[in-house]
C-alpha cells in the first residue's frame, strides 16, 4: 500500500506524488544538479524552467531513472525508488508516461505499432484487442484515424508530438512527463497542443511534469512553475508570483519584453466568465 504523503501549501494540504530530496547528478566530474529538492502535487501541471544548461531535462530523466544520482532520494507515490524491489519499480513505472523532446518514436514501426509497444510489453493480450486500445489512444490525442498506419517519417512535427503523447498514455498513467512538448511547433500548433494537455489533465486527472521554455505554455496551462538555477530549484510559484522574485534570471525571463504582453486582468476575467458558464450549464 502506498504511503500517504502530503505537503502544506497556501491551498492547504495536497498529496505529493513526486518528492525529490538532495538530488545530486553530475557527468565527467561536473555537477549538474546539487542538493536539489522538489515536490510535485497530484493533479497539477508543473512547469520546469531555467536557463540553458541548468539541468531541466537532466532532472526529468533522473526522476524516471534514466540518469544515475550521485546522492539524494526520489519518492514516487510515497515509494522510495532506491528501496523498492524490481517488481515495485516496474509497477510504479507503469504509472507514468514520457514524451521525449524529439518524440523518440521507432522509425520502423507505424504509429499504431508504436503506441501498442508499452501495452505489448506489460499486458499480454490478443493483437486485435491491443490494437483497439492503441487506436483509442490515437483518437484521444486528436490524430485522424488514418494516422495509425503511417510511419513517423510521414508525419508532421505536430503529429509526431501527438503520436508520442498517445504512446505515453498507452498504459493509462497517473503522471505524464513532457520534455519541451511544444518545441519546433508553430504558434497555432503549440497552442493546440497546450489545450490538449490541459484537457487531458482535466478529464483524466493526470499529474503533468513539463520541462519547457515556452512562455505561452507557462502562462496558459501551468498551475505552478519551478525555476532551476545554481544547480537546484531557486524558487517555485505561479507566473505572477515569479515576476516579483528578486533574481537576475527570473527578472529577465518573467519581466522581459516577451512577457509584457500578457494581460493577467483580462485572463482572470475570461477565466471567471468561463467558470460562470460551466456553473450555469450544470444548473
Amino acid at each position: 500500500m502506498e504511503a500517504a504523503t502530503t505537503a502544506k501549501t497556501d491551498a492547504g494540504e495536497r498529496p505529493v506524488v513526486i518528492r525529490g530530496r538532495g538530488i545530486t547528478v553530475g557527468f565527467g566530474g561536473k555537477p549538474i544538479l546539487e542538493d536539489l529538492d522538489i515536490d510535485v502535487y497530484r493533479g497539477e501541471i508543473l512547469g520546469v524552467v531555467g536557463g540553458s544548461g541548468t539541468g531541466k531535462s537532466v532532472l526529468l530523466r533522473t526522476i524516471i531513472g534514466l540518469n544515475r544520482r550521485i546522492a539524494g532520494t526520489v519518492e514516487i507515490f510515497g515509494q522510495d525508488l532506491d528501496a523498492a524491489t524490481d517488481a515495485e519499480r516496474n509497477r510504479i513505472g507503469r504509472r507514468w508516461g514520457v514524451l521525449f523532446q524529439q518524440g523518440a518514436l521507432f522509425s520502423s514501426l507505424t504509429v499504431l505499432q508504436n503506441v501498442a509497444v508499452p501495452i505489448r510489453e506489460h499486458f499480454p493480450m490478443p493483437e486485435d484487442l491491443r490494437n483497439e486500445l492503441a487506436r483509442l489512444k490515437i483518437e484521444l490525442v486528436g490524430l485522424p484515424p488514418d494516422a495509425a498506419d503511417k510511419f513517423p517519417s510521414e508525419l508532421s512535427g505536430g503529429m509526431i508530438k501527438r503520436a508520442s503523447l498517445a504512446r505515453s498514455l498507452a498504459l493509462d498513467p497517473d503522471i505524464v512527463f513532457l520534455d519541451e512538448p511544444t518545441a519546433g511547433l508553430d504558434p497555432i500548433g503549440a497552442a493546440d497542443f497546450d489545450a490538449l494537455i490541459r484537457n487531458l489533465r482535466d478529464t483524466l486527472g493526470l499529474t503533468v511534469f513539463m520541462v519547457t521554455h515556452d512562455l505561452d505554455s507557462l502562462v496558459g496551462i501551468t498551475d505552478r512553475i519551478a525555476v532551476l538555477g545554481n544547480r537546484k530549484v531557486l524558487v517555485d510559484g505561479t507566473f505572477r508570483e515569479l515576476k516579483n522574485f528578486d533574481h537576475p534570471w527570473t527578472q529577465a525571463y518573467f519581466n522581459g519584453e516577451r512577457a509584457q504582453h500578457y494581460d493577467f486582468e483580462a485572463m482572470d476575467a475570461a477565466a471567471a466568465a468561463a467558470a460562470s458558464t460551466r456553473t450555469t450549464e450544470k444548473a
